[in-house]
């Protein structure tokens, strides 16, 4: 098989990995042997028509799946986000008025039926047409813009931050959406973001300025509609870049699109973790294109969206050992370097030094923690805060000593540095102190464009991990 080619671009003419090549293990002496390729025929047909059909009935279960959770959301209290129980007529949605709603055991049923129909479609995924598996997507997406807000308050957060500027040209990088005092928003505001300043880059901060106009629902629902189109678009750039990289493109696809975390959390709260996932895609796609300059500004301008997507530039810098390597990372940091300016400049332009206090507002939210992460399990739900403190910085040190060994592994060319942004994401995810479900799609484009099979099937466990905790929480308790 051919070497992977510059930042993992597979060369013209290289096989495709899990393609037979000559020389594996069913070939003696250069013809395969007549009892094994008797028994290879009469028995691929069986297991290719058994795997497409499962496949088939993992679309079919996303899809029933994706239309009880639209039709019912409204209707059901842990769907929505705590501050719009019960939902409003005018934020319900076009199904708002279909009167269906899912008790605790029945949301854990559909959501079960979710997961396991992803797993079933994802390891199938090969064996479908890519015409089912994409219009499959598009049709999940649509189901979850017909629903009201799921899940999660930020979507009005985004509004909030907005409406400060807007109405009282108040910096949101200084204070929290309590200045908004008596305005509709507010009681739409999670009870964490009140009083604290935002939390993201400021690409999307001045992006989010253009909705500040519209209505509570107008602004919530184009959130939900742009979450979507990112998400869409990412699933497009990622089936591409699977093919500069020798990968199956319908696979990638599957299991970015299909992925429930992303479909009902990410694009149904209409997060802008999609926003920083399609800038990450389109920088990954031009890398692997060789466009390495456009490549290193779009990873910068995906870091000004949301800061986590910082995490992959290091890689892409370090990649590419052997003869040409230095002239490939002057072009990445070359591109990295012009993308820094065009963001600092915007953000001085409308934020002045208020972006520098970002880190510091960072740091208080993932000190506040959740109780979906080891120290926020600890300290939330334990009790025991000093313990969950010494945990998280415990956890940040191993998180920085995996950082620095894969690093040093991709620079010195032992690893791929997509496969090494991949395991350094899931070091992220593991160690933070504040993880919700939608953070999985972090890991899915690299997940996706991996050379690692181990990091395709740990992005399928900790879907199904988190998923999995998430549920706990919609087991009937006491207290």
């Amino acid at each position: 098989m051919s070497a992977p080619g510059p930042l993992g671009a597979t060369p013209q003419g290289a096989t495709p990995q899990g393609a037979f090549e000559p020389g594996g293990p069913f070939e003696r002496g250069g013809a395969l042997h007549l009892g094994a390729r008797t028994a290879l025929r009469a028995t691929a047909p069986r297991a290719t028509a058994s795997r497409t059909r499962a496949g088939l009935a993992g679309l079919g279960g996303l899809l029933l799946a994706a239309c009880v959770i639209s039709v019912s959301a409204a209707h059901t209290d842990l769907l929505l986000p705590e501050s719009v129980r019960p939902v409003p007529d005018w934020l319900a949605g076009p199904l708002g008025g279909a009167g269906v709603g899912l008790s605790g055991g029945g949301l854990i049923l559909v959501l079960v039926l979710m997961l396991g129909s992803y797993v079933l479609a994802v390891r199938a995924a090969d064996r479908l047409s890519p015409r089912t598996v994409l219009i499959t997507i598009a049709t999940l997406h649509a189901l979850m813009l017909l629903a009201p807000p799921l899940l999660s308050t930020d979507a009005f957060s985004y509004q909030a931050y907005a409406r400060m500027w807007a109405l009282l040209g108040t910096n949101p990088y200084l204070q929290g959406p309590h200045v908004l005092g008596p305005d509709p928003l507010s009681p739409f505001i999670g009870a964490k973001w009140v009083a604290t300043p935002t939390a993201y880059g400021p690409i999307f901060t001045a992006l989010s300025y253009l909705l500040a106009p519209l209505s509570i629902a107008a602004s919530a629902f184009s959130y939900k509609a742009i979450a979507a189109l990112a998400s869409l678009a990412t699933v497009a750039l990622v089936s591409g870049a699977a093919r500069l990289r020798g990968l199956n493109p319908v696979k990638a696809a599957a299991l970015v699109g299909l992925n429930p975390l992303l479909v009902v959390y990410g694009v149904g709260g209409g997060h802008n973790d999609l926003w920083m996932l399609a800038a990450i895609a389109a920088g990954l796609y031009a890398l692997l294109a060789q466009r390495r300059r456009t490549g290193g500004a779009l990873l910068v301008i995906a870091a000004g969206i949301k800061l986590t997507a910082g995490l992959l530039l290091p890689f892409a810098l370090a990649a590419g050992s052997g003869l040409g390597a230095r002239d490939r990372r002057r072009s990445v940091l070359i591109g990295a370097g012009a993308g820094a300016a065009g963001v600092c400049a915007l953000s001085l332009a409308i934020f002045g030094t208020g972006p520098m206090h970002l880190l510091g507002t960072l740091q208080k939210v993932q000190g506040e923690g959740d109780w979906h992460s080891i120290p926020g399990l600890i300290t939330t739900r334990l009790g025991l805060g000093t313990l969950g403190h010494l945990t998280s910085i415990g956890l940040a040190a191993i998180f920085a000593g995996v950082l620095a060994w894969l690093l040093r592994r991709v620079w010195r060319g032992e690893m791929d540095w997509i496969d090494g942004a991949g395991w350094a994401t899931v070091a992220l995810l593991i160690t933070a102190s504040s993880t919700l479900p939608w953070y999985v799609a972090w890991l899915l484009p690299l997940a996706a464009l991996g050379t690692d099979r181990r990091l395709w099937r740990t992005a399928i466990v900790m879907t199904c991990v988190i998923q999995g905790i998430q549920l706990l929480g919609y087991l009937p308790h006491r207290g």
